[in-house]
């Protein structure tokens, strides 16, 4: 039951970076969202059959969703929110990927 509740929080943080309601991923989904609701407290043993899905609705790896963040892989996107910046930043062109960079590093305090 704990190892459900792990992905149900893993789940939430997912939607929630995403800015979406549960009713929002619901709709994404074609579930009801108390469906959301059970899976995000750990409650309904059914997630593992959509697990695949929802991953993919989040925009993060289903390994993630299951397992949480591979510690041997410190670089990995550990959100939507962050396979979305990743994936935005692969979409620039060369010119453009250096000025984030220089534009998150500035954000960041670093060099």
């Amino acid at each position: 039951m704990e190892h459900l509740a792990e992905i149900g929080r893993r789940i939430a943080a997912a939607r929630q970076a995403q800015g979406w309601t549960q009713t929002e991923l619901a709709a994404r989904l074609g579930v009801t969202r108390s469906a959301v609701a059970q899976w995000e407290t750990g409650r309904a043993g059914q997630v593992t059959g959509t697990v695949s899905r929802i991953a993919e609705v989040l925009g993060i790896g289903v390994e993630h969703l299951l397992h949480g963040p591979d510690p041997r892989a410190p670089l990995q996107a550990l959100n939507a929110e962050e396979t979305a910046m990743l994936r935005l930043f692969r979409s620039c062109a060369p010119d453009d990927r250096q000025i984030l960079l220089r534009t998150a590093r500035r954000l960041s305090g670093g060099k």
